[in-house]
């Protein structure tokens, strides 16, 4: 093992890990000459090792420093060596443990498992055994390094899709996200509905990341991006010889989701024939694979998306009427970006911050672009517009993008209103949203002009700064400090 790159120590920084060099084991064991003799084995493997001989002194040690991995005796006085395993795996459940026992055997191993131990080895120092333990310590130390990796990528996904990340202070879309947090941990099935490019997905990883099934798989599918004739097999797996090509067994998404959820993006480009095999999980979670005659049963939250109206499709007889119903339990209706066009400035926000990451200067966005920018209508919504802003920033490398950067259906087309203009109709209007509407465009305007600089954007507008940031904080303008 010796020359191995490690992964970083459990729950430490890697710098951290780097000072320190080699991974570290601990050997817990009250008898002198064993703990000795596998101290020797380990350090000779490229180890770092230390030595407890009671569980007191393991759990201070592991408490004091990193750890990689755990190496224990069953018998110990006081606290037996499979209590320690179950201290350890509730305080640090990434820190993989080997018990070591002088009593082998079924009962003995299942024991070991059972308390939270990676595995068991038998009490013994001869050269077999040393081959063994080198094998058993790499690989624990490997498995708790990658289910450390595992939960910190959980966690970040976690943190991106709290809803106060989602970057938007529209009223509408802060309705959606108001529904989306009360529905998130209810095993209800969502159909999320808007045009192409609204975040429909978004807000599905927002369920589930935010749902009691967080730990657990999120599978998703693109009904319209896999062909007719494999989506049955990709959703539902086939045995082998099931059809031509068909070597092995595979497993279909539904039961690569079990305990999580399952996103089915684009539900109404599913075929008929298809409608009817989904409309029977949803009701009996209950399934066959391709091929296969036994059932097979699924623990999932079903998500559903489309941009499509399945009114029109049912009309049409291309959407089942029963699988609508069953699928719009709770429905999800995404704003399109010009009904909610306060967004843009604060969107675009987002996206030049993001292309920052690298610690560049990176671009900002000319006021009269802006301008131009919020008066666009946007039939690709929020994706189109994060697309454009990543390829301007690649076209201009820093600096100002202004008006003659923009691509031309920005830069020409139509007339350009200033923000905030508003015209009384027959149908009316709400005065109190309007002058709302067009004091968040004032504040936005002045703080896309200053960089955000809040003293300077208060002067620019003759606020008070206390003031501009009680309403940037009111109007949840930008994300909480």
């Amino acid at each position: 093992m010796v020359g191995q790159r490690f992964l970083p120590c459990v729950g430490f920084p890697p710098e951290e890990v780097t000072a320190l060099g080699k991974p570290h084991v601990l050997v817990v064991d009250d008898h002198e000459l064993y703990r000795r003799a596998v101290e020797r084995v380990l350090a000779r493997a490229g180890y770092r090792v230390s030595t407890a001989v009671d569980a007191s002194e393991a759990m201070a040690a592991v408490a004091s420093g990193p750890i990689d991995l755990v190496l224990c005796d069953v018998k110990m006085p006081g606290i037996s060596g499979l209590e320690l395993v179950r201290q350890i795996h509730d305080l640090h459940p990434d820190l993989p443990c080997i018990v070591v026992t002088g009593y082998g055997g079924a009962e003995a191993s299942v024991e070991a498992l059972r308390a939270g131990a990676f595995w068991y080895l038998e009490k013994a120092m001869d050269g077999p055994q040393q081959d063994v333990l080198r094998r058993l310590a790499a690989q624990a130390i490997e498995h708790g390094h990658l289910k450390a990796e595992n939960r910190r990528l959980q966690h970040q996904l976690h943190d991106r899709y709290r809803f106060d990340n989602i970057v938007g202070a529209d009223n509408g879309l802060r309705e959606v996200l108001s529904l989306v947090e009360r529905v998130a941990d209810s095993e209800k099935t969502v159909l999320i509905t808007g045009e192409s490019g609204t975040g429909k997905e978004v807000i599905a990883r927002a369920l589930h990341y935010n749902s009691r099934r967080a730990e657990r798989p999120l599978v998703i599918v693109n009904c319209g991006a896999i062909p007719e004739e494999l989506l049955e097999s990709e959703l539902f797996g086939h045995v082998r010889g099931a059809f031509t090509n068909a070597v092995s067994h595979r497993e279909g998404r539904f039961s690569a989701a079990q305990g999580g959820t399952i996103f089915l993006d684009e539900i109404g480009d599913m075929s008929p024939n298809l409608q009817v095999k989904l409309l029977r999980v949803l009701q009996d979670r209950t399934f066959e694979p391709v091929g296969s005659s036994r059932t097979e049963r699924v623990d999932v939250r079903v998500i559903a998306a489309t941009h499509q109206d399945l009114q029109v499709a049912m009309a049409e007889k291309r959407f089942r009427e029963d699988l609508f119903y069953r699928l719009n339990v709770i429905p999800i209706e995404v704003p399109p970006l010009r009904k909610r066009r306060e967004d843009v400035p604060i969107l675009v926000r987002h996206f030049l911050d993001r292309t920052r990451e690298d610690g560049s200067p990176g671009c900002t966005l000319s006021p009269e672009a802006l301008v131009r920018l919020c008066a666009y209508d946007w039939p690709g919504n929020v994706r189109e517009l994060e697309n454009l802003i990543e390829r301007l920033v690649v076209l201009k490398g820093d600096g100002e993008i202004g008006v003659d950067q923009l691509p031309p259906e920005l830069r020409d087309g139509g007339p350009k209103p200033e923000p905030g203009t508003t015209r009384v109709t027959d149908a009316g209007l709400s005065f109190n949203e309007e002058v709302d509407r067009f004091e968040t465009d004032l504040i936005l305007q002045a703080l896309e002009i200053t960089h955000w600089n809040k003293n300077q954007a208060a002067q620019l507008i003759g606020l008070n700064r206390t003031t501009l940031i009680e309403k940037i904080k009111k109007k949840r303008l930008a994300p909480e400090e």
